[in-house]
């Protein structure tokens, strides 16, 4: 059985998984930042016969919060061997070009916070010498586009973060897996425009769960975004600079 923390919980794909989870009987602390949110997954989980689920209010980007997060979650579970990062927000591109407040409050939110937060529990996986980090970060970060490089170039930093951590935490046998999604519905992208490149939380939440327990490094989902993104960073910059991506 599995201690796993997930940040942002109340996300559509952390919820999604925190589903799978707790059906296989694992112990999970949850923690975000709507009380009623945070409320009604912990009393869906719990009734869906997993009575070992635990929570904590939390905004993320109060860091100076996290310490006590992580110490509320390990008294909990008594240990933690799994941690999902999830949460974010998908910045406004426009409000941001216009706003440099509003363009520093979305790389806090999507980069800052994660980097803290991957920070802290890596180095108590490194006292234990084991677990596993999971943190989603996007496609968008795989290359800056007009129409999200807000978001993107928040994302790229945690995938550089990760990539980086990765590498240190390997020797304390700390695994690190970024998860880059792409075009995934959820409320968070409730205003898009859909079409087929579009899928379901429910449809990438397994892929997650079993690139979480075989300690992958890097996953796309759906996988074939690998290979789109591969031909975007392929294509020059004097040809890039003049399509509307």
């Amino acid at each position: 059985m599995n201690k796993i923390l997930i940040i942002g919980a109340t996300s559509a794909i952390a919820e999604s998984c925190a589903k799978i989870w707790s059906s296989r009987g694992d112990s999970i602390f949850l923690v975000a930042k709507n009380k009623e949110k945070l409320d009604l997954l912990e009393t869906n989980l719990k009734n869906n016969d997993s009575k070992d689920i635990t929570s904590f209010l939390m905004d993320v980007n109060n860091l100076e919060d996290h310490k006590k997060m992580f110490d509320e979650a390990e008294n909990q579970l008594k240990e933690i061997n799994i941690v999902l990062i999830a949460h974010g927000t998908l910045s406004d591109q426009d409000e941001c070009e216009k706003d440099v407040n509003k363009t520093v409050e979305e790389i806090k939110t999507n980069a800052i916070s994660t980097i803290a937060l991957l920070t802290e529990i890596s180095n108590r996986f490194i006292k234990k010498k084991s677990g596993t980090i999971a943190v989603i970060s996007s496609v968008a970060g795989d290359r800056g586009r007009s129409s999200n490089y807000v978001y993107g170039s928040a994302k790229a930093m945690v995938s550089t973060f990760a990539s980086g951590l990765r590498q240190r935490l390997n020797k304390y046998n700390v695994s690190v897996v970024t998860i880059k999604p792409a075009f995934i519905d959820t409320p968070m992208t409730k205003n898009n425009k859909k079409n087929l490149l579009w899928t379901q939380p429910s449809s990438i939440a397994p892929r997650i769960v079993k690139s979480i327990d075989s300690k992958k490094s890097e996953v796309y989902l759906p996988s074939f975004w690998r290979f789109i993104m591969l031909i975007i960073k392929l294509i020059p910059n004097f040809v890039f600079k003049k399509i509307n991506l």
